[in-house]
């Protein structure tokens, strides 16, 4: 279940990510309520100049130390995609990767992306 832009409760934190995902198991319908209070299993933010050092340095702990599994800190400018998974109560990079390169990315490492069409207008 990939929702773009849902408000989460993580416990008295309010935070909105760019991208979301919750596994089926965990989330097999889209509830009907103005917030989430369920962390997602995946995150993607795509990072701007304005919101870079927010993104990094207030949310993607956040989201640690709530049990998000997965995220994902995309770039436009600099054509970048990096790739993150929990361990423990802080993420780890697992991998950058970048321009036109085609990638399998946890937790979406069974489909190939082809980053080229991200960066295009």
């Amino acid at each position: 279940m990939l929702l773009d832009e849902p408000e989460l409760h993580l416990g008295a934190d309010i935070i909105v990510p760019d991208l979301a995902g919750w596994r089926r198991s965990r989330m097999p319908e889209i509830p009907d309520v103005p917030f989430f209070t369920l962390p997602p299993d995946w995150v993607c933010e795509v990072l701007s100049p304005s919101t870079e050092q927010l993104d990094r340095a207030d949310k993607l702990p956040l989201f640690a130390e709530n049990g998000v599994s997965h995220a994902w800190l995309l770039s436009p400018t600099a054509r970048t995609l990096e790739v993150f998974e929990l361990d423990g109560r802080t993420f780890r990079l697992l991998s950058v990767f970048k321009n036109d390169e085609r990638v399998r990315a946890r937790p979406f490492d069974a489909f190939e992306l082809e980053l080229g069409a991200l960066w295009e207008r």
